[in-house]
């Protein structure tokens, strides 16, 4: 109490007068013993205020600024980005959109860029480029599909140049909805597909913007080296194929993509058409197995309920039991699961298979011709149907035209034959070696230089290398009836069919008799139980009664890759599966 009465009475000189620095900053006063701030500390934090100020009214200017050209912008409502669909109610325009290939053939002759007027269109689109050229003037080109257009963004009267830098500034891959009048430019545009055409744009809305992509789509559409071969360093960046791979869904945007799956889809298309001609029968078998098959190897394990399942490494033991079942004549087209650790150009753990089977009545050269009949409908039907997909893919992959026999004559070698040839152009190889795929390349070559052919027939294979059920050529030490040194020697009534060297079917005659097929079983290279469970029905199947029959089955990505002329199977698959990929 005497302190507080002291400092009442105390004089008012005593008390320390507040530093008029930081009275002038609205500092507190400092702790005694403390510092006040700085002069250069006070002068920093004045202009750091007038800073912050003139940033303001800076903005506080734009914003104005923006809101009269707003006000003033004649096209305002012509451009801009639209809520996402399915966000608000629907309510139709009643106006009819076109696609790009239509434009291309239904204005082939049209108003000139120079005069007024011409037919006003509406459709969607992805922006492959867009630039502006001045403040009054951009230039974008729009894809849909396989076809390109360039459009033109010019500032008028009812155009504004807040549209034209809009439309500029789009981001590539952003898809849009655009309206304007097709025009006829003063020079063809060789960069487009449609080059006789352009579009004059009044309306141009963002449906979905494209964010930064992880790689560029024209630098996926630059050619991978072959295997073995070093990437150009010309040309661009360099876009390898793992980066292709693990951003896909940009990669297929290239224009070859396309046209490598449109192609694709036609050898599935002609594979069916044809085959449905001729009497075959659509069928669709397991892939999920309750034991391994075919010798148990190579197959994907996986947990099913509380046991264990397999995936099927072909449909080739249901199509023979179909057979058996009366159905004469079968196809199917299915995936195929193999695990094997192959890491080649040419080898993929997930593809998929083009299978038939079907009963002849003598002999199974029959069925190797209707083979061969098929894959020539499919490349001429291929060299006629999707040429312009062919010759896109062609230019970017400088590979010669798949070569065709001449008069749809196949030449089916037998393998003494082609051992021969190997023989006499200098390789050392046994009477019963399996061919590495070396050797095919080799053989193709010798074969094309002899019969002009990139597609042939190697036939009569050795029965050591082909797999239990494959039925021994008549003079094999199998069919005899008393004991042999090795009942795995000597020929069979097998087939390969290759394409530039490399092997795409491989088929063979079945053996339709039980008792046999499971004296094959037991003596085979890699014995099976025939009673085991993944074996057992196969085998019962032909207990009662089954006519004689032969089959093939064909890789897909191999035809594609082949007739294409493609340095990697990878290419030819959406989303390829191999032993250090499963995704995405």
């Amino acid at each position: 109490m005497a302190e507080e009465n002291a400092l009442e009475n105390a004089p008012a000189q005593s008390i320390p007068e507040r530093p008029k620095e930081a009275a002038q900053a609205g500092a507190q006063p400092a702790a005694e013993g403390e510092k006040g701030p700085s002069k250069a500390a006070l002068k920093k934090a004045a202009k750091e205020k007038e800073k912050a100020e003139k940033a303001a009214k800076r903005k506080a200017e734009e914003e104005a600024k923006k809101k009269a050209d707003e006000a003033n912008d004649v096209s305002r409502e012509d451009y801009g980005e639209l809520p996402m669909l399915g966000s608000n109610d629907y309510l139709p325009s009643n106006v009819p959109r076109v696609r790009l290939a239509q434009i291309a053939e239904q204005y082939s002759e049209t108003t000139p860029m120079d005069e007024a007027g011409g037919p006003e269109i509406k459709f969607r689109a992805t922006v492959e480029n867009a630039r502006v050229q001045s403040a009054k003037l951009a230039f974008l080109v729009f894809k849909q599909s396989s076809e390109t257009i360039q459009a033109v963004v010019a500032a008028s009267e009812t155009l504004s140049r807040q549209m034209v830098k809009f439309c500029g500034g789009i981001p590539t891959e952003s898809t849009v909805l655009v309206t304007g009048i097709v025009k006829k430019p003063k020079e063809a545009i060789k960069s487009c597909t449609i080059g006789h055409l352009e579009v004059h744009i009044k309306k141009l809305y963002i449906e979905s913007r494209a964010e930064v992509l992880p790689m560029q789509v024209a630098d996926g559409e630059r050619p991978l080296p072959a295997e073995g071969e070093e990437q150009p360093e010309e040309g661009g960046p360099i876009v390898t194929l793992n980066t292709r791979l693990t951003h896909r869904v940009i990669d297929l945007r290239g224009k070859h993509n396309r046209a490598i799956f449109r192609i694709k889809d036609g050898v599935v298309s002609l594979f069916q058409e044809y085959l449905r001609s001729q009497g075959f029968v659509g069928i669709q078998t397991p892939k999920l197995l309750g034991a391994p098959s075919e010798g148990g190897s190579n197959v994907f394990e996986v947990k099913y309920f509380n046991s264990k399942a397999y995936l099927a490494q072909s449909p080739q033991l249901y199509k023979q039991m179909l057979i058996s079942a009366g159905y004469e004549r079968v196809m199917e087209v299915c995936p195929i699961f193999r695990a094997e650790n192959s890491n080649t150009a040419r080898h993929l753990t997930e593809f998929t298979g083009l299978d038939l089977e079907m009963e002849f009545e003598e002999d199974y050269h029959e069925v190797v011709k209707v083979l061969e009949d098929l894959m020539l409908y499919i490349f001429n039907g291929l060299k006629t149907k999707y040429k312009k997909e062919t010759e896109l893919i062609r230019s970017v992959y400088n590979v010669e035209e798949f070569k065709l026999p001449e008069a749809g004559a196949v030449p089916r070698i037998p393998w003494t034959e082609g051992i021969q040839m190997l023989r006499d152009d200098g390789l050392e190889i046994g009477d019963y070696d399996d061919l590495s795929t070396p050797d095919e390349k080799r053989l193709g070559a010798l074969v094309l230089k002899k019969y002009g052919t990139d597609f042939y027939v190697l036939d009569k294979f050795p029965l050591a290398i082909r797999p239990f059920y494959t039925m021994p050529a008549h003079d094999s030490p199998a069919h005899s009836k008393e004991p042999v040194a090795d009942p795995n020697a000597g020929y069979s009534n097998s087939y390969d069919f290759f394409m530039r060297g490399q092997e795409i079917l491989s088929g063979a005659q079945r053996i339709h008799n039980a008792e046999f097929l499971c004296k094959r079983m037991r003596e085979h290279v890699t014995p099976v139980d025939p009673n085991s469970d993944g074996l057992r029905d196969y085998v019962n199947s032909f207990r009662y009664g089954c006519p004689p029959h032969a089959g093939g089955g064909i890789g897909l990505e191999r035809i594609v890759m082949l007739y294409l002329g493609l340095p990697n199977i990878r290419l030819a698959s959406l989303f390829p599966r191999d032993p250090g990929r499963l995704v995405p």
